[in-house]
């Protein structure tokens, strides 16, 4: 019971001047890179404030816990992708074909993980690994970005299309561009090349 009191707490004691030498802006990029690069799991809150030159009592004037950072972290994640689809399915409107519209989509997904500052991927990479309560709070963002994939490929299955087909192909799409993370590499792949086989074999039963 006591060491869950200490745990919980925010250290007594926060120096001043180590509030001042990290931003929370700073300290939400360092943790996306760390939680891209070792893991939700493996990064530690000491190797985070060491990472942005403050002590790791310090971190407690900014966020509660890690489970907090992560929260903030990975919904960044997920915000930044939707508002770059929603963006650029925004700019063609609803004159774009529904097969247009998924084109749109593709590239705009796959430009946004493989070209952000690291939030996305962090998302991508860690979600599945952390704790319980990071996911439910992460729920509601992360569906909201779905809704717009699920409404992109019931408009083209048609009104009549089948439910379980629909969402088969949205976690096929989602997931094939999600992927990309772990083997793309700039020097040997294309990203156009890649949205337009994944298009393909996507469009071409359901055109």
């Amino acid at each position: 019971m006591t060491t869950q009191a200490r745990t919980s707490a925010p250290p007594p004691t926060v120096d001043a001047s180590s509030r001042g030498s990290a931003s929370r802006r700073e300290i939400l990029d360092a943790a996306a890179r760390l939680f891209l690069k070792k893991g939700y799991s493996d990064t530690s809150l000491r190797e985070l404030a060491g990472e942005v030159g403050m002590k790791a009592g310090s971190l407690y004037y900014h966020f509660a816990s890690k489970e907090q950072l992560a929260i903030e972290v990975l919904g960044t994640g997920v915000k930044g992708v939707a508002e770059a689809v929603a963006t650029r399915l925004g700019e063609v409107g609803k004159e774009a074909s529904a097969a247009q519209r998924i084109s749109i989509a593709i590239r705009a997904h796959l430009d946004a993980i493989l070209n952000d500052s690291g939030y996305t991927s962090a998302h991508i990479r860690c979600f599945p690994y952390t704790p319980a309560g990071v996911q439910t709070q992460l729920r509601a963002v992360r569906r909201s970005y779905e809704d717009i994939w699920a409404g992109l490929i019931d408009d083209l299955l048609g009104p009549q299309h089948d439910e379980m087909q629909a969402r088969y192909l949205r976690l096929a799409v989602l997931g094939a561009l999600n992927w990309s993370l772990e083997w793309f590499d700039p020097e040997r792949d294309s990203a156009e090349d890649f949205a337009r086989t994944l298009e393909k074999l996507l469009l071409s039963e359901n055109r």
